[in-house]
């Protein structure tokens, strides 16, 4: 009989597939036989042709699930199909019809859980305790049904974060395993590990680690800013692969903007197509990608700089301010699919989570 865990969250884009991942690589390191899948998927890949065993009408394999796979060097016979996917026609189609019943692919499994060998079956959640519920298929629906243990990923901004924690003890009840605080600010990790920490492990709420914030794990790929944006990339279509950090948007003078943009690291500018001195200083700082807004064509000078950087220049159709919404928004909020960020959310992991009550409910003969 396999062993489930369920990593969940009680806030979207929490940091899950990044603890996901680094306790999968400890988990394997140490010789664990693991499966990994997402019962709810969030986006949908390939067809499953390869997958003889898939369970009826689930026919995709979450992007996520290939990647993490892939990086744990998982076999494809334990990468997990998804039970259903979460895309507005699957949960529209839901609704009239007023199913909430995960349907037989559940059942499937439970089956799987019970009739495979000893293995860790590790399944990432949906993204908050309510997301899923449409589909039969919430964190504690999930947890319930398979009976498994949850570690909980959630971002930590001050003492008021602990209210999600209370109500997901409150709905969870023993199957809550632990906590990792993500996304904490660096210079108060100190004091939530000696303060919280203590304070929320009287409260029942066992914490498997404190991690800080990460602008690398928060980061976007220029490719993805410029799908998004739907634009045209100008120069250095093999710079699509750089991660940008932060935004920073070119609207005030060239002094100001030159003091700004040192202040500021692997930065997406976004400023007006005829503001070829902000341009040009941006260039001159740790820009990884120049975003031009509205009418007109940017100078030749402008594009032959950025090429001696090799930095993309992409050109849109938005305004300014419709732009920054969709960058603000991609950053922080995209997949954990670039080796380097997944190399250093292991690292992050390794560092400081400590897993080891957690291995000794899981009955695993490991050490952390």
């Amino acid at each position: 009989m396999s062993i489930p865990l369920l990593i969940g969250s009680c806030e979207p884009f929490s940091g899950k597939s990044a603890v996901a991942l680094g306790l999968g690589r400890q988990l394997t390191r140490q010789g664990v036989p693991l499966a990994f899948g997402k019962p709810l998927a969030t986006s949908m890949d390939d067809p499953l042709d390869t997958f003889p065993d898939a369970a009826p009408g689930n026919p995709f394999l979450d992007p996520d699930v290939r990647f993490i796979g892939a990086t744990l060097g998982l076999a494809e016979e334990n990468l997990i199909p998804s039970l259903d996917v979460l895309e507005p026609a699957a949960a529209h189609e839901r609704l009239l019809a007023g199913n909430l019943t995960p349907g037989d692919g559940l059942a499937a499994l439970q089956r799987r859980i019970h009739d495979d060998a000893d293995r860790l079956v590790l399944l990432e959640a949906a993204g908050s305790l309510s997301e899923g519920l449409l589909y039969g298929l919430g964190l504690v629906q999930l947890a319930q049904a398979l009976q498994a243990p949850v570690v909980l990923v959630h971002a930590w901004n001050d003492s008021r974060s602990v209210d999600a924690l209370l109500e997901a003890r409150r709905q969870l009840g023993d199957l809550l395993a632990g906590v990792v605080l993500n996304a904490v600010p660096p210079e108060v990790v100190p004091a939530v590990r000696e303060a919280v920490e203590p304070a929320l492990e009287r409260l029942g709420i066992p914490v498997l680690g404190v991690m800080p914030r990460s602008p690398l794990l928060r980061s976007v790929t220029v490719e993805e800013l410029a799908r998004r944006l739907e634009a045209t990339v100008l120069c250095c279509q093999d710079g699509l692969d750089l991660l940008v950090e932060t935004l920073s948007i070119g609207a005030m003078n060239v002094n100001s903007a030159m003091e700004f943009f040192r202040k500021r690291r692997n930065m997406a500018v976004v400023t007006g197509a005829d503001r070829t001195d902000i341009q040009l200083a941006a260039l001159e700082a740790s820009t990884q990608c120049l975003i031009l807004t509205g009418a007109g064509e940017p100078l030749p000078q402008l594009i032959s700089r950025a090429e001696e950087l090799e930095v993309p220049v992409l050109k849109v159709d938005h305004d300014t301010l419709t732009t920054v919404e969709v960058v603000e928004a991609a950053i922080g909020h995209v997949r954990l699919h670039e080796a380097v960020k997944a190399t250093y959310a292991i690292r992050l992991v390794e560092e400081n989570c400590h897993f080891e009550r957690l291995f000794r409910r899981l009955r695993l003969p490991v050490h952390a």
